[in-house]
């Protein structure tokens, strides 16, 4: 117990304008309940800068619990980073009081939480909440569910974690008001992504969703997070890539099919590697196309004008192949000088690298850039079906052969074949000179990408999406004819198109400094992959080709967050062998149960449709990855249980095309108060700026013990970084948000060694290039 000073307030101003006077033992209590698990830190001096901020002679009871939240901010330091917790639960304290006072419910510091039955109903009566939630769960259901809640949980949150919460994701009603509480908010998802399941376990399968969201063993993605249960709300899913096709159809309908998904909160990558060059002929015209930069400065129109739900504008990348006539403007897109009318400064931007060029970087040869459209004219290539494919349609089957480098050696040698030719390593400079500058273009390795895609057999990759871990086939949706047609008397223009890959994801992550210390693995990446299985098929997207390609591939993209974390509290140094190994056996465990789960749920409800002919169902994928083919060290998984785990793929299927895909995780991971994706800390004590104040940010656990592996990402040699992540690569059916960090002085040489590094270790992509001089966006639809 603490002595506190002389105050100077003396009445108290309570919401229902009632006034007290200010009750000392009372506050006193309060402050006690809020360092209880914190004996380490300062009360009295806590107590004495709380009432230094409350000095008028009367003050709104609000203003008291803000002086709680201010000082505790005020006092977070390396050494005593748990003030954020104790602000936290001034926060939660202020939280509860709310939404108390908006459901009409008393709050007890025993029982914060008010009646979760009439909450639902409540909400779902004034439109908040979907009705699914009462029609598919009676009202015992969810008085049982509303007794599973458990407060006491809310207490893992740190400020900036509960506030994030708070700002975005918890429901309230028409006119702002807070209405759900944090764990009614994981509840509802739960009861949501369930609400089809069999009626006999709907309810188990909510409370197990429940219990792995709530122990904050894993986050759900952005999407889910804030729309899961609500009716006036976005879909589900994180992610959407399209491929343009080339045709002035093609090109507008990709453009309004972005605009309809961005609304509604995706991010979106998009193709256009197909789309003829600048200065190619159209219907016989010579040098008429306008090439790809009017177009990419069309969907930048897009992304600023199409905001998400009125939050924040739209969300796009763009992709173009280097081996693309266009790509030297390309690179240029944003930067801050040359010609405005050929930039875009509000799109991101990527570029498909085959093997082929990064070779003749190393090896200082030429490169030769040609249009798709003369190439497809000129080549006469086509595929099983007879259509006419083009240089981006192939790729190389195994490293230093294949048939990409052969069809672009026939295209080299064709004297009729238009091109380009400039040294590879003044591309691969432009590019280092924008990365620097802006951050971008993210690099996408094709060769890589499609050589372990387990559904090659179905189509190809040419693209990835705004954060560079989805990698899923792709191809254009083409419009095939537009008619006039008399039905009943009423005419009506009638647009027939061929659906394409229009490649969906849907995120969610493990917290692994969490779920890996609790051991809980076995128990959580199940029920984790049926959540996403599920979003599937609750969700209804706009954009048809996408629904189609959502149901044909049931695609997932399990990912994690918190390696950092992880590593600093095993004691595991960032620049070692020892993380390296560890990045290699822990991720080979996650891969295997993911497989597992789908497997399992494949078992219980169905393969995916495109299931034949995948490397899966050949037991190509595993024999690829050396999984079943040979005795290997593993910490986790041994050999005999790869080959059964393939024979039972082989005999049930699996549920989901694609499993794994490692996302950025930027405010999910704040929320779960770790660190973000398979990124190292970028300070020890960092802060997030809001309006009037700036709220410390501590690593997470940091302590004198933790504080040596925190070794932060500018200080990091890349190197490693680099290493850890093409160990964990062949553990990823699809690939990782993998940033560089890097100085504004390094050297070029220095700078492309670690893309060439980043090439050679098998990373199928990298996203940002960091650096210290440089702030970039990140991506919300992707946090998970």
């Amino acid at each position: 117990m603490f002595t506190p000073p002389v105050r100077t307030v003396h009445t108290v101003l309570k919401p229902n304008n009632r006034s007290l006077t200010f009750d000392e033992d009372r506050f006193i209590r309060y402050s006690e309940r809020m360092l209880e698990d914190y004996p380490h830190l300062d009360r009295s001096r806590w107590h004495r800068s709380v009432m230094s901020k409350l000095r008028q002679p009367s003050v709104h009871a609000s203003d008291i619990t803000q002086a709680c939240i201010m000082t505790a901010l005020e006092l977070v330091t390396r050494e005593q980073p748990d003030w954020k917790f104790v602000a936290a639960r001034s926060l939660l304290t202020k939280l509860y009081k709310e939404a108390a006072l908006n459901r009409s419910y008393k709050a007890y510091a025993d029982k914060p939480y008010g009646d979760f039955l009439k909450l639902i109903r409540s909400l779902v009566t004034t439109g908040v909440y979907r009705e699914e939630l009462l029609l598919c769960y009676t009202p015992e259901q969810i008085r049982e569910l509303g007794a599973t809640i458990a407060p006491q949980c809310d207490e893992l949150f740190d400020y900036i974690g509960l506030l994030t919460l708070r700002e975005r994701y918890l429901a309230a009603d028409f006119e702002g008001r807070t209405m759900e509480l944090p764990q009614e908010r994981y509840m509802v998802i739960a009861m949501y992504l369930m609400h089809k399941e069999p009626e006999e376990r709907r309810v188990q399968l909510a409370k197990e969703a429940y219990w792995a969201m709530s122990n904050l063993y894993m986050t759900a993605a952005t999407p889910t997070m804030a729309n899961a249960g609500k009716k006036v709300a976005g879909q589900l899913s994180s992610c959407f890539i399209d491929t343009v096709d080339d045709s002035l159809e093609g090109i507008f309908d990709s453009n309004t099919a972005v605009a309809r998904l961005s609304k509604m909160g995706g991010g979106i990558g998009v193709y256009l590697g197909k789309i003829r060059a600048r200065g190619s002929d159209i219907r016989g015209h010579k040098n008429s196309s306008s090439g790809v930069i009017p177009w990419i400065r069309q969907l930048n129109n897009t992304a600023v004008s199409v905001d998400q739900l009125g939050t924040r504008k739209g969300a796009i990348a763009v992709y173009l192949d280097v081996f693309h006539k266009d790509i030297l403007s390309f690179l240029d897109l944003k930067l801050n000088n040359g010609d405005e009318r050929m930039r875009a400064h509000d799109i991101f931007h990527g570029i498909s690298i085959p093997d082929l060029f990064m070779e003749a970087v190393e090896q200082r040869e030429d490169w030769h850039l040609f249009c798709p459209h003369e190439v497809k004219k000129v080549m006469g290539w086509t595929d099983d079906n007879g259509r006419p494919v083009g240089l981006e349609d192939f790729f190389d089957e195994k490293l230093g052969e294949g048939t990409f480098r052969e069809r672009y050696a026939e295209a080299v040698a064709n004297p009729r074949l238009s091109r380009i030719t400039l040294p590879a390593i003044d591309i691969m400079k432009r590019v280092l000179k924008s990365q620097l500058e802006t951050g971008t273009p993210y690099m996408f390795y094709k060769d890589c990408a499609n050589r372990s895609n387990p559904n090659q057999a179905h189509g190809v990759i040419y693209s990835s999406n705004l954060c560079t871990e989805i990698m899923q086939n792709q191809s254009p949706t083409v419009v095939e004819q537009e008619e006039l047609v008399v039905r009943d008397g009423q005419t009506r223009i009638v647009i027939t198109k061929v659906p394409g890959d229009f490649v969906v994801c849907n995120l969610n992550s493990i917290h692994l400094a969490r779920a890996v210390r609790a051991d809980v693995l076995e128990r959580l990446i199940p029920i984790q992959v049926r959540m996403l299985d599920n979003v599937i098929d609750i969700n209804n997207i706009e954009v048809l080709q996408a629904q189609y390609t959502n149901h044909r591939y049931r695609a997932i993209g399990l990912g994690t967050f918190g390696l950092h974390h992880l590593l600093a509290l095993e004691g595991i140094a960032w620049e070692s062998e020892a993380a390296v190994t560890y990045n290699d056996h822990l991720y080979e465990k996650i891969h295997y149960l993911a497989i597992q789960s789908s497997m399992a749920l494949a078992r219980e409800k169905g393969a995916y449709p495109l299931f034949q002919g995948s490397q899966w169902e050949s037991g190509r994928y595993f024999e690829q990855r050396d999984y079943t083919t040979a005795n290997r060290p593993g910490l986790y998984v041994s050999t005999e249980q790869w080959r059964k785990l393939a024979d039972a793929v082989k005999e049930y299927g699996l549920r989901n095309a694609w499993l794994m895909a490692v996302a950025p995780n930027g405010s999910t991971s704040i929320i779960a108060g770790s660190t973000a994706s398979v990124d190292p800390v970028y300070e020890l004590l960092s802060y997030e700026e809001k309006t009037t104040y700036k709220i410390a940010n501590p690593a997470p656990d940091l302590s004198e013990k933790t504080m040596w592996y925190y070794k932060t990402a500018f200080h990091i040699d890349q190197h490693w970084s680099i290493q850890m992540a093409g160990a964990r690569q062949r553990h990823l059916d699809q690939g990782q948000s993998f940033n560089l960090y890097v100085r504004p002085d390094i050297r070029a040489v220095e700078f492309l060694a670690l893309h060439l590094h980043a090439w050679k270790a098998g990373l199928k992509s990298t996203y940002y290039v960091r650096s210290q001089a440089l702030t970039v966006e990140e991506c919300e639809a992707c946090s998970s």
